[in-house]
């Protein structure tokens, strides 16, 4: 079953990354990535904070300092200092973002970076990596379960992987939501993500199940569940987990496969799991033993197919 829509999902992204030259030194930090292989797929927002309040390029470089409880956006001699327009346009921008599926930011950027920006202790050259962007702080705090990630960290494969099948998830669930949300919306998307649930957290998949059970208020319950759906695909999925899921689904199986058949889904799972295959080839043998022996329950799983196949997310690892 293919649960994607022909229409494509909104990604917002720092300008810089798609090499628009707006950074303090009138250049960019163009990502090959994000504008060459996956940009066929979604629909980018370009924001670059330092611009939209006027600032140009190039421009006297800014960065975090704290003063106590306060962290001021300002130039390093102190001449420039951008906060309170910085924060004003901030949170006036993400206000009009909710249309978003995901969002890309620039690492280490005093007002796009997602973690570890350096701030600087007031008065002194001397600073801890431990801020997050104004922007960015702003973003995630209006949107806590959208997807967001900086482009340095999507090139390690899992991170990436990671990130693009909440894109997916998220945007599933909107689509399902303004369509109405009913008790039975809520269990049948339950059901279709049971198995991508177990490979990222069998604790939650445990957890969320009860949350549906007695549905009181359906807008409730749905909020819940939302919340521990998200967080639970955010944590990485591992091989232990993956194999645990796949030899769930391997048990649908059991009556139609030939011993030849059960043997060779078997073996792929163990190399998978042994890291001599990538996750891809056991995933296409279920794919193919579901055309040829038709079940429903395992059709309409998302794990078999959480993303485009186009996407390469699964070829690595």
């Amino acid at each position: 079953m293919d649960i994607f829509v022909p229409e494509k999902i909104q990604i917002g992204i720092s300008s810089c990354l798609l090499g628009n030259q707006v950074r303090f030194d009138g250049g960019h930090k163009n990502s090959y990535y994000c504008r060459q292989e996956i940009e066929p797929f979604f629909e980018y927002t370009t924001v670059c904070p330092e611009m939209a309040i006027g600032m140009g390029a190039p421009r006297k470089s800014i960065r975090q300092v704290r003063d106590g409880d306060i962290v001021h956006i300002r130039s390093a001699d102190g001449s420039l200092d951008v906060t309170d327009k910085l924060n004003e346009y901030s949170q006036a921008k993400v206000e009009e973002l909710d249309y978003l599926g995901g969002y890309i930011l620039c690492a280490k950027s005093p007002t796009c970076g997602m973690e570890r920006v350096t701030e600087y202790k007031i008065g002194t050259n001397n600073g801890t990596k431990t801020g997050v962007g104004v922007f960015a702080k702003k973003l995630m705090e209006r949107y806590p379960l959208l997807p967001v990630e900086e482009e340095g960290r999507l090139h390690d494969l899992p991170l990436r992987e990671n990130f693009f099948t909440r894109v997916f998830a998220y945007n599933d669930w909107r689509k399902m939501t303004q369509s109405g949300l009913t008790k039975h919306k809520l269990m049948q998307f339950h059901s279709r993500y049971k198995y991508l649930l177990m490979a990222h957290s069998p604790q939650w998949y445990r957890e969320l199940g009860p949350i549906l059970a007695d549905i009181q208020d359906v807008e409730q319950s749905a909020q819940v569940y939302f919340e521990g759906f998200m967080t639970a695909l955010k944590i990485i999925a591992t091989r232990k987990n993956h194999t645990s899921t796949l030899q769930h689904i391997q048990g649908y199986f059991k009556k139609k496969l030939t011993a030849a058949q059960k043997e060779e889904l078997s073996e792929s799972i163990l190399k998978y799991r042994q890291g001599l295959l990538p996750l891809l080839v056991p995933i296409t043998l279920i794919n193919h033993y579901v055309r040829e022996f038709p079940t429903p329950y395992i059709e309409e799983q998302v794990y078999l197919n959480p993303h485009p196949e186009a996407l390469k997310l699964r070829y690595a690892y």
